[in-house]
């Protein structure tokens, strides 16, 4: 039997899949947690992998390793290879200012959606260099290479210390700000506008099924990918399919041919594993929204999950706008969570889990409206992530959605397409791996979402 392993390196924590080649079948896997924080210094990283790695069984037996990662962190480097700074994580919003900056600097939103097919927010690295360069240039001077949180992966478990042989993905890239997944380039001008003119390497941009590198015995490295491109691999999603994802944060993205161009910067220009396109709506605001009303009502998931199934659709008037972290998607850095049309008959533990429930879905629902007026086809709704453990979303998601959902069975998909990948890289050839699928159904509710679009309407002007 050839073995593969599959790395996704997350917010949250590390998981590690070691999977058949020909099969995709999980022989084995181990995990170990991450810090909390929007700024991590990558060694934590490292460390959980290398836990992982051990708690697994180790890699002697594996023939070749893929890492995904959480796109958009900033990791900066000097001409030795050591960190300059801790990274800065996707949901840290200092560079919220950052990003306007340099969407004035460009000539505003067209003009980067023309160019990259990103619009800057405080997640896009872009931002997060422009932030490094306005408040920290002595860091800023000693960066020689830039480079994000699965290339760093990757290039460790080379053991290589020549910061010029560092590598990435079209996938991971296409987060930066500074990559065009349209025409697969680098723009060093926008790196350079990001950094007031600093130019730092920039890893190389490899094919999705190319060997990155070796480790020390010999094992091949894939080239990795960002988490949302490797979700949607390891599901083997294709056109007309859209991936929701609710994890830490609520993701939908879309395998299309179709590259976007939207200017007010809600659909992200991204790439996925195999050369299409995935543009992608993020939110900050995931399954995390679930558990703070949870405990929020004092109860444990499944307790809030009842509640929720027992309110009828549309939480007997009550709304949430769950932007309980600032948001992303809108543009709200310093927006806060509102529940709103509060009354004393509706103002229960039930009603309130409900528009929890519902609110998060159709924060979702709003960001595949917004891909398909890209011109981006979606007739199969895919929803994974930890947030679909709860029942409740299981029995909603389909009335926000349309009627239908498929729900994957329970998986580490993230680490599941990294493995995928790096058996490509292993034998040249895709393979093709089974995904068990539940179809859920449901009487639409398209209702509840028009109250929520109004609601969120009045709300944010």
């Amino acid at each position: 039997m050839t073995l593969v392993a599959g790395v996704d390196s997350s917010t949250q924590s590390c998981k590690l899949v070691i999977c058949d080649a020909d099969s995709g079948e999980v022989v084995r896997s181990a995990g170990a947690p991450h810090p909390a924080g929007t700024e991590v210094h990558p060694d934590r990283w490292w460390d959980a992998l290398r836990t992982a790695i051990s708690a697994v069984g180790g890699l002697d037996d594996v023939d070749a390793v893929s890492v995904a990662g959480q796109q958009h962190g900033m990791i900066c480097l000097d001409e030795s290879g050591t960190v300059v700074r801790d990274a800065l994580l996707w949901n840290d919003t200092r560079s919220a200012s950052a990003a306007a900056d340099l969407i004035d600097d460009l000539g505003g939103p067209q003009k980067w959606a023309e160019t990259v097919g990103v619009v800057p927010v405080a997640s896009i690295t872009a931002a997060k260099l422009r932030w490094l360069a306005d408040n920290e240039p002595h860091n800023a001077d000693a960066t020689a290479v830039v480079c994000l949180p699965h290339d760093w992966l990757t290039w460790r478990l080379s053991e290589s210390t020549d910061i010029s042989t560092l590598t990435t993905d079209r996938s991971d890239a296409s987060g930066t700000g500074y990559f065009s997944a349209a025409r697969d380039e680098y723009r060093p001008d926008l790196l350079g506008l990001a950094l007031r003119g600093r130019t730092p390497l920039l890893p190389e941009v490899i094919e999705p099924s190319g060997v990155a590198a070796r480790t020390p015995g010999g094992v091949a490295l894939g080239a990795g990918l960002g988490d949302n491109a490797a979700a949607a691999f390891g599901l083997q999603a294709g056109p007309g399919d859209a991936i929701v994802s609710l994890g830490t944060s609520g993701v939908v993205s879309a395998v299309t041919d179709v590259a976007p161009c939207d200017p007010s910067g809600i659909v992200a220009g991204f790439a996925d594993a195999t050369g299409r396109q995935l543009p992608l709506v993020c939110t900050l605001n995931g399954a995390p929204v679930l558990s703070a009303t949870a405990t929020m009502l004092d109860v444990d998931l499944d307790e809030f999950a009842r509640l929720a199934m027992s309110t009828p659709a549309g939480s007997n008037g009550l709304t949430l706008i769950p932007y309980l972290a600032g948001e992303r998607s809108p543009n709200l850095p310093d927006a806060t969570g509102t529940l709103c049309g509060i009354t004393t008959a509706n103002f229960t533990p039930s009603s309130v889990a409900r528009a929890a429930v519902e609110g998060l879905l159709c924060s979702l629902v709003w960001c595949r409206e917004q891909i398909e007026e890209q011109g981006v086809d979606v007739e199969r709704i895919l929803m994974v992530g930890g947030g679909t453990k709860s029942t409740a979303v299981r029995a909603v998601a389909p009335t926000v959605f349309g009627g239908a959902v498929s729900l994957p069975a329970d998986g580490e998909w993230v680490a599941l397409g990294a493995a995928r990948q790096a058996a490509w890289a292993l034998t040249g050839r895709r393979p093709s791996w089974p995904v068990d699928v539940e179809e859920l159904s449901g009487h639409t509710r398209p209702e509840v979402y028009a109250t929520y679009r109004d609601v969120v309407a009045r709300s944010t002007r």
